[in-house]
């Protein structure tokens, strides 16, 4: 049995922390926030098998640099005179490429199928109540030219022995009959689910709680006593912590700790946002509407859009014009549904902590012993987190990782 201490209390701390206490372990969870916002809160809810593809992918960069002058684009990177931007920069730059691509697939899809498995799992096991469906996900198209990209995407999904089918319109309407849709079809991912966020957070804490772990709230850690390779005590403001290991789960502010042991993490904040509908809207099926990158999410008692990944540096300033995009967006693709102000104003953010290559760090760098590092998981963290939860505890109670962390590892080189 080991003392440990999370510095991060999102879906990764949690879920690190629910398997950690599974193997007998002694959990503190030490968060800067109050723990009830941000992008484990705020993001789709998808458990995402389909999503194969990193980020890093060819054209993208290309893309990114065209939107930028672009204020409603899906991605804007904002540039910045930063050396640790511009090192991000260049190497995400590099890992745009078809070889990033071809060798991260079957590990991303991994990583999400066995994390699909795993929600199902602790809520089975726990008797949980959290909202979890798998009715797949729609890639819904309006122009030929995204549909036959989809189609591709899809293509690649099936060699890699995911259930994935096309839909012509008309099919379309047979799956979403009580709304207004205008698309040309869409391709059906019937391996992916989808859950409401902050149901399986607050469960999952009360679970936690009751079970021992300590739950330390706006408590930020900023500095850490390092010698011969291992972390001594952590420190915040009031109060210094020690343990055997720790684990660097803080999301988009990680790398700000790790600079601390001498290990240059390069991870970028990639802000996402939601708006949130209480009204019956009539849709029924999870949703990314293809060519403006937003998602749709029918959730327990609201219906979730959510978008965009603004790389502007750490800050949660609700920009109206990004907002707008969205709200746009949903319009266009259903035309019976007009966002509404109140809606709008109601926004809220998330950042999502980017890696270069679109692959999460998870695993220790050989500069610290006694930490694991698990952040870099962009836009599925969610879906990824309760497999990732389970990697750390093996990796703390030295046990064989359920997966190949080779790819994970915060050493790679870019």
């Amino acid at each position: 049995m080991k003392e440990v201490v999370i510095i991060g209390g999102g879906i990764i701390g949690i879920c690190s922390a629910y398997y950690l206490q599974k193997e007998g372990h002694n959990v503190t969870i030490i968060d800067q926030s109050s723990m009830d916002s941000g992008a484990s809160y705020v993001n789709a809810g998808y458990l995402t098998p389909s999503h194969i593809i990193p980020l890093a992918a060819p054209g993208v960069m290309k893309k990114g640099l065209a939107w930028m002058f672009n204020p409603k684009s899906p991605l804007f990177i904002k540039p910045r005179l930063n050396s640790h931007f511009l090192q991000w920069s260049w190497a995400f730059n590099k890992s745009c490429s078809s070889e990033n691509v071809t060798r991260n697939i079957s590990s991303i899809k991994d990583i999400n199928l066995l994390s699909r498995d795993l929600y199902s799992e602790i809520k089975e096991q726990e008797d949980f109540k959290f909202h979890l469906e798998q009715k797949g996900l729609l890639m819904l198209c309006q122009t030929d030219k995204m549909l036959e990209e989809e189609i591709h995407t899809g293509k690649i999904a099936q060699n890699e022995g995911l259930p994935v089918k096309n839909l012509s319109f008309s099919e379309l309407k047979q799956m979403e009959p009580n709304i207004q849709l205008n698309a040309k079809g869409a391709v059906l991912y019937e391996c992916d689910g989808h859950t409401t966020p902050h149901l399986f957070m607050e469960e999952m804490k009360a679970y936690l709680l009751k079970k021992g772990v300590t739950f330390l709230k706006n408590e930020k850690i900023i500095d850490l006593t390092f010698d011969q390779e291992k972390i001594t005590s952590i420190k915040s403001s009031t109060k210094t912590y020690t343990a055997d290991e720790f684990i660097l789960a803080a999301g988009s502010w990680s790398n700000l700790l790790s600079k601390k042991i001498g290990l240059k993490l390069l991870l970028e904040a990639g802000k996402g946002y939601r708006i949130n509908s209480e009204r019956d809207l009539g849709i029924t099926m999870p949703t990314i509407l293809a060519e403006a990158k937003v998602a749709v999410t029918p959730m327990q008692g609201f219906t979730r859009f959510a978008g965009t990944m603004e790389i502007a540096g750490i800050n949660h300033k609700i920009n109206p014009i990004r907002v707008q995009a969205i709200a746009d967006a949903a319009n266009r693709y259903y035309p019976d549904i007009e966002i509404s102000a109140d809606e709008k104003n109601n926004a809220a953010c998330g950042l999502r902590p980017v890696s270069p290559d679109g692959m999460a760090y998870i695993g220790k760098s050989k500069k610290c012993e006694n930490l694991t590092i698990v952040t870099g998981h962009a836009m599925m963290g969610w879906s990824m987190g309760p497999a990732t939860g389970k990697l750390v505890s093996e990796i703390i109670s030295d046990k064989k990782p359920s997966l190949n962390l080779d790819v994970y590892h915060p050493d790679r080189k870019f």
